[in-house]
């Protein structure tokens, strides 16, 4: 299905980049990710983790200069370092958290545009994105009586759909594989090199299985700096 859409989006993309007034790209960058806990949750503290994105980008004007639709498809690593216990204190349980899921992510843009210069614009877009778990792996390190131990897996990811809550194969120990949200961005672009910050709002709930207070508001946070040209 993954595949699916990518072949889908690049072939819409050529086909649509012919027309002069609508352009692909290419674009790519750092990403900051993070991920929302719950106050009654056993996380103590939340730190970010540091990723990547690159991928494919197609402009089409609605209003010529003034206002586009810009879709992509990315390769975009989240998640989170993540504590539980007091380090300090030898006779609790100390654990470190890692967490990397990488997803295939289709984020869907309208984009504002200002001109303030021949071939400059400046830029601001909102839109919604959906995303598709891919890879990752969990790594935790347990600190009892000072004796560390350290373990490290592929992430399980649940098969669910947004429209199948059921699935026989849910757990708490599984990623849901669909991912959804909201993106804000601005940024600049100067004769076809775009230069960008966004950030991504996750919406859906990050693991598998029913309602649990300790994670219901677990969810993808993601700050990016990116660089790209479009042609």
């Amino acid at each position: 299905m993954i595949k699916k859409t990518i072949l889908s989006f690049t072939a819409l993309a050529i086909s649509f980049g012919a027309m002069s007034q609508a352009r692909v790209g290419v674009k790519g960058g750092w990403n900051l990710s993070s991920i929302s806990v719950d106050n009654n949750g056993s996380v103590d503290k939340d730190k970010s983790l540091s990723g990547f994105n690159i991928g494919l980008i197609a402009d089409f004007p609605l209003v010529p200069k003034i206002l586009s639709f810009q879709p992509g498809v990315f390769y975009t690593t989240k998640g989170a370092k993540l504590e539980s216990g007091d380090k300090n204190n030898s006779g609790s349980v100390y654990r470190k958290y890692t967490t990397t899921p990488s997803y295939i992510e289709i984020p869907l843009n309208f984009v504002g545009k200002i001109p303030v210069g021949p071939g400059t614009n400046l830029f601001a877009g909102l839109g919604p994105y959906i995303a598709f778990g891919v890879a990752g792996k969990n790594k935790v390190s347990s600190t009892v009586a000072g004796v560390t131990t350290s373990t490290e897996s592929n992430i399980k990811w649940d098969d669910d759909t947004p429209f199948n809550s059921g699935d026989a194969n849910q757990g708490f120990d599984k990623y849901k594989r669909f991912d959804y949200g909201g993106n804000l961005l601005v940024g600049a672009e100067i004769r076809g090199l775009i230069l960008s910050a966004q950030y991504g709002l996750g919406l859906a709930k990050i693991n598998s299985g029913s309602s649990d207070n300790n994670n219901d508001k677990n969810k993808n946070r993601v700050f990016s700096l990116s660089a790209g040209f479009l042609f």
